[in-house]
């Protein structure tokens, strides 16, 4: 791993990078869904139910929720009737998914507090790994897309869902700016945190184009990568499989 890595458009150790994104999520969890329907009007909504029907869940698979924090994608791939480890590294943000899921009555999770680039399940432990808008917080990411392939099964799958780049003409130039003057407004508005939706901006900027990130799941050793481009690439479906 390099000296230093962006935190957003700052350059920071590893070490700082990891910790200042964990108080990041410690100041929004208890405001992250309601800011996740606001910033994208209730499209994340529907890019997370479109990121299930493509992962597929089965009923008694064991699948890997990384990054889970809140409950999101395991609801929704519970009600199919998989067996879903939600695993984060903010206990805050697996606080706020327990007590919804206690809400509305979804039992037979798990919920575990993860480092994604150092899981601590054994080898071969899940038919699949999801991870939606969560990969682009990860310090290092090739060592926690290789943590996905060691704790797959063989044929299991892994399917990522995050924010990329649009080539649609125009659109990427009024999202820049929408980003970054009306979402860290409505951060300081609602969540009261303006800095953290700053940084959640910045760190979607940084991420890998969409063929990019393809490629670096082919280095992480998954084979029959594909990538879905959703809005023109302002969100993506990346997938692969452990052969």
């Amino acid at each position: 791993m390099p000296d230093q890595v962006n935190f957003g458009d700052e350059l920071v150790t590893p070490e700082e990078k990891t910790r200042r994104v964990g108080a990041v999520f410690t100041s929004v969890a208890r405001r992250y869904d309601l800011m996740n329907d606001l910033m994208s009007g209730g499209m994340h909504r529907l890019w997370k139910d479109r990121f299930v029907t493509r992962a597929k869940p089965q009923r008694h698979e064991q699948i890997l929720d990384m990054a889970g924090g809140t409950g999101d994608i395991a609801f929704r791939m519970a009600e199919r009737g998989a067996r879903v480890t939600v695993a984060d590294i903010n206990p805050d943000m697996l606080e706020v998914g327990e007590e919804r899921a206690a809400k509305h009555g979804i039992e037979g999770l798990s919920w575990s507090v993860q480092n994604a680039e150092t899981l601590t399940f054994p080898d071969r432990s899940f038919d699949a790994y999801t991870i939606a808008f969560g990969i682009r917080n990860v310090t290092d990411i090739p060592a926690a897309l290789k943590e996905a392939h060691r704790v797959l099964r063989y044929g299991g799958r892994i399917f990522v869902l995050e924010f990329s780049t649009t080539e649609w003409p125009g659109f990427g130039e009024a999202y820049e700016l929408y980003s970054d003057k009306v979402i860290p407004r409505i951060g300081k508005a609602v969540a009261g945190d303006e800095e953290s939706y700053r940084y959640l901006v910045e760190s979607i900027r940084r991420f890998p184009k969409p063929e990019q990130f393809r490629g670096m799941l082919a280095e992480a050793s998954f084979v029959r990568t594909h990538v879905e481009t959703l809005m023109g690439g302002l969100v993506c479906i990346w997938s692969g499989w452990r052969v």
